[in-house]
């Protein structure tokens, strides 16, 4: 066997690659996975417990994940979608609709499928920053609560800002409504110095993904349920439907050990290697771009798309987050004292790359789909071609994804309104690289 993976990763790792990219290991060099050890990938032996039931050291360890009294904690080995799954099943027979914003994860559409419920798309924000999703209009909150049986939330966005989660979390208290919080990237926020995670908001449900910005292993995530959120029954058992039988010892002693990390984190020795950074980065002649989330760094440079900014990166074997047309996303480590993180080689290398002037281009902006609508699950079996100017009041057979970023913006399922018709020529007429759309055309459903 040629073993294409293996040699991949060790060439790769010869030329000592820098990471500027979840997972918050950063290649080993964040935290403390040096106490892994793979004699530990064992099964369920006598001792070691049984996720699916835990009673001895897995609920041990568990009951250490400690952020906030209201909150269990429960281990997901088969990443955030699990638990995203778990929770959207765990509602799927009560009365009521699913209500969403429209920068969800994939995972939560999936979860629609597979209960066969539509949902409701909220009204959006758009970041004056990035040009992405921001969080839901606010002002527009509480009318599109009503028959609300679960609402769902992406807090931060991808970009590393956040929306007044708080207000959120009140007013859906006053209306009777559970929430589920996607706050996968936000596993770190409660840090000193960083933004307060929807745990301190009562929310019912919230998801971390503890591997995006904690150092523990790759899918190692956790579900916290709050003690009086509805459904946690149900919720639970559906745990047990979504994660592995074979659940991995290596992926749950991780998350013991980056919770150990989090717990006893300075963030001091960070704020000041992301200001020497920084400073860097500036003297190299890009401009960066801060979020309500320190870890982020969103770069941009006069003339410069984000793809060529990648590339200039990783001539130097530094690997970063993702690239759209404007910037580059950096998620940076949280560094801390005796870590093996390659700061002062990174340092070199951004010195080593050679920006030529550039006259400044207009950014392109990406006309992102705020109005409020409703997201159809299920199959759509008949679908035909249909030219743009004549879909209005058509359901699309097809996600509308430009790309970059790469978020679907309109979805399979969704009633096509005039608006949705001036974005899609609007991005034909611009030259956007579309999913979805060709030559005008799109797939709708065959009525």
């Amino acid at each position: 066997m040629s073993k294409p993976l293996t040699n991949k990763f060790n060439e790769l790792l010869r030329q000592s690659p820098i990471s500027l990219h979840v997972p918050g290991h950063k290649n080993m060099t964040i935290g403390q996975l040096e106490q892994l050890d793979f004699k530990m990938d064992m099964t369920e032996i006598t001792g070691l417990d049984d996720l699916h039931q835990p009673e001895d050291v897995i609920l041990k360890s568990m009951e250490g994940i400690s952020k906030h009294p209201d909150y269990e904690a429960y281990y997901l080995v088969n990443g955030t979608t699990s638990g995203i799954l778990s929770v959207i099943q765990g509602f799927s027979a009560q009365k009521g609709k699913y209500t969403m914003v429209r920068n969800a994860h994939k995972s939560v559409f999936h979860a629609l499928e597979l209960t066969c419920q539509n949902a409701l798309l909220l009204e959006m924000d758009i970041s004056l920053k990035t040009n992405q999703y921001l969080g839901p209009n606010l002002s527009k909150l509480p009318d599109e609560m009503q028959d609300t049986k679960l609402a769902i939330f992406t807090y931060p966005n991808y970009y590393g800002e956040c929306f007044d989660i708080s207000y959120t979390i009140m007013k859906l208290k006053e209306a009777g409504v559970p929430v589920l919080i996607d706050e996968a990237h936000g596993a770190h926020f409660g840090l000193e110095g960083f933004p307060s995670s929807s745990l301190n908001t009562g929310a019912d449900y919230v998801v971390q993904s503890y591997h995006k910005s904690l150092p523990s292993l790759t899918m190692s995530s956790i579900l916290f349920i709050h003690k009086n959120a509805p459904q946690r029954k149900n919720v639970i058992k559906y745990l047990t439907y979504f994660q592995s039988s074979s659940p991995s010892y290596l992926l749950m002693t991780s998350l013991e050990l980056a919770h150990d990390f989090y717990k006893k984190y300075d963030s001091a020795l960070f704020f000041e290697k992301r200001y020497e950074l920084i400073s860097t980065l500036k003297q190299i002649g890009l401009e960066v771009i801060e979020v309500d989330d320190p870890l982020k760094l969103n770069i941009s440079g006069n003339g410069y798309t984000g793809f060529e900014l990648q590339k200039l990166f990783e001539m130097e074997k530094i690997y970063i987050e993702l690239a759209d047309n404007n910037q580059i996303l950096l998620v940076l480590p949280l560094w801390h004292e005796e870590d093996m993180y390659p700061f002062e080689l990174l340092l070199e290398r951004l010195k080593n790359i050679n920006f030529e002037k550039r006259k400044a281009n207009n950014k392109t902006e990406i006309e992102y789909l705020t109005e409020k609508g409703v997201y159809y699950s299920g199959e759509i079996d008949k679908i035909r071609n249909i030219n743009i100017n004549k879909s209005v009041n058509k359901i699309l057979a097809t996600h509308i994804v430009p790309y970059p970023p790469g978020i679907p913006l309109m979805f399979k399922g969704e009633k096509i309104t005039e608006n949705m018709v001036k974005l899609m020529n609007y991005w034909q007429d611009s030259n956007l690289r579309v999913e979805g759309i060709k030559n005008h055309k799109i797939e709708i459903k065959d009525e």
